[in-house]
C-alpha cells in the first residue's frame, strides 16, 4: 500500500479494525500508521471509530479526528453509528458511513451530510443480490447531495471497470487488485515489441 501511494497510483488508504488486525496492528498503532500514510503522500486516510455505546464511539471518533486534516472518520451504518456520524458531520468532520447495504441507508447518510458511504460490493454479490445494480441505485439516489459512493470489497479489475462505467468514481481494493488493474498481456507484449524496435 505504501508503495502504491509513493508511486502516485492511489491517493488514499482505507482501513477497518478487521484489516488492521489481519495486518498485525492494534488500535494503539493508528497514530503511527497515520504518520506513515501521510509521509507516503496519502490525501485521505480512513480510520474506523469503534465503541459498544454511543459515548464510546463518540470518544473514539474524536480521537481519530484529532489525528489531522487528512483523516476521514469511518463509522458503521448502525442506529448508533448514524447518530455519531451526524454529530461529527455537524461539527465539520468528514465522515464515511461504512457497511451500507440498502438504498434507504444511502439516502439517510446523504441527509446527515456524510462525505462518503461504503457499500461492500463483494458481500452484496455473495448474498445473491445484483451488487452492481444495488450500488448503482445508491449512486443515483444520492446524486447531487454531496455524498459520494466509495465502493469497498472490490475483488477484480473487471468489477472496478464496471463501477466506473456506472458512474462511480471511488473504490477501495486490496493492493493486488490495484496492481492487476495496471497490466494486460497485450500491453506487455506491445512493450516488448517497442523495446525490440528501439534496439534495431
Amino acid at each position: 500500500m505504501i508503495a502504491l501511494l509513493e508511486d502516485h497510483i492511489i491517493t488514499g488508504v482505507t482501513t477497518n479494525p478487521t484489516i488492521l488486525q489481519k495486518d498485525g496492528h492494534r488500535p494503539r498503532n493508528i497514530p503511527d500508521l497515520h504518520r506513515r500514510f501521510t509521509d507516503a503522500g496519502a490525501e485521505e486516510i480512513f480510520f474506523q471509530a469503534t465503541g459498544a455505546t454511543r459515548a464510546e464511539m463518540q470518544g473514539n471518533a474524536a480521537e481519530i479526528r484529532g489525528l489531522g486534516d487528512r483523516v476521514i472518520v469511518k463509522i458503521p451504518a448502525t442506529a448508533i453509528g448514524f447518530r455519531v456520524a451526524a454529530e461529527c458531520a455537524r461539527a465539520g468532520a468528514p465522515v464515511l458511513l461504512t457497511a451500507v447495504y440498502t438504498i434507504a441507508q444511502a439516502v439517510a447518510a446523504a441527509s446527515i451530510g456524510a462525505r462518503y458511504i461504503a457499500p461492500y460490493f463483494g458481500r452484496l454479490d455473495d448474498s445473491g443480490l445484483d451488487a452492481l445494480d444495488v450500488v448503482g441505485s445508491m449512486h443515483r439516489a444520492i446524486a447531487g447531495s454531496g455524498t459520494n459512493v466509495l465502493v469497498a470489497s472490490v475483488r477484480t479489475p473487471t468489477v472496478a471497470a464496471n463501477l466506473a462505467l456506472a458512474g462511480i468514481g471511488h473504490i477501495t481494493a486490496h493492493p493486488s487488485v490495484i496492481e492487476a488493474m495496471l497490466v494486460d498481456p497485450a500491453s506487455d507484449a506491445a512493450a516488448v515489441d517497442f523495446e525490440a524496435a528501439a534496439r534495431v
